[in-house]
């Protein structure tokens, strides 16, 4: 029992607790989902957002809190992607950018920077990543682009895909990508799992 409730207190302290150099919101478990949901609904993005928090950490523990602002050189390397995965479940997990070239003209919306299907619970290394990871690449002058960490549940276990991959050197089938037509091509369903930052030219 007491170690059960060391590890909720951890728990809530490592997705509630940000650096002032990251800026993030403060967070609880009892108002967590409402949280999530409310920080995605006002971004006006998907028709049906994630309810539940996706832990994204960076290097130097830098961490992405629903909607801080983070530099580029914070974001370049792969991060460490967690959630409460359920045992013996495959996921999809997508980074997308809709704000390309820019917020007021996505004309390259959305960008994938991320897409890693076949993730046994959530060990990330081990699932396939189709598109290997590139952190931010916002334009000058383009203001600040959001950047969406998505976890899909596979509901009927692996995927045998056709999806091409694209090493983090090429921007090969990352333009013009939609995350809800992958998602309605593999029966995804919803997204269950998210988090995003924000990050901008020059930072």
């Amino acid at each position: 029992m007491i170690m059960h409730k060391i590890h909720k207190v951890l728990r809530i302290s490592a997705i509630a607790t940000l650096g002032t150099q990251s800026g993030a919101r403060n967070m609880t478990d009892h108002n967590l989902s409402t949280e999530v949901e409310q920080a995605f609904l006002k971004q006006n993005i998907l028709k049906v957002v994630p309810k539940k928090i996706l832990h994204v950490t960076y290097q130097r523990d830098i961490t992405v809190g629903l909607g801080n602002e983070l530099g580029i050189s914070q974001v370049k390397e792969k991060p460490q992607v967690t959630w409460e995965a359920k045992e013996s479940t495959y996921y999809t997990l997508m980074l997308i950018d809709p704000d390309a070239l820019s917020r007021r003209f996505p004309i390259l919306s959305e960008v994938r920077h991320w897409l890693v299907m076949n993730i046994p619970g959530s060990a990330v290394e081990n699932g396939d990543e189709v598109i290997e990871y590139r952190g931010s690449g916002a334009s000058r002058f383009t203001g600040l682009h959001r950047y969406i960490f998505l976890v899909y549940k596979q509901p009927n276990g692996i995927i045998t895909h056709n999806e091409p991959h694209t090493s983090n050197a090429s921007i090969i089938h990352r333009l013009r990508t939609s995350a809800s037509k992958l998602a309605k091509k593999y029966n995804l369903g919803d997204p269950e799992f998210g988090n995003f930052f924000e990050a901008q030219y020059g930072t």
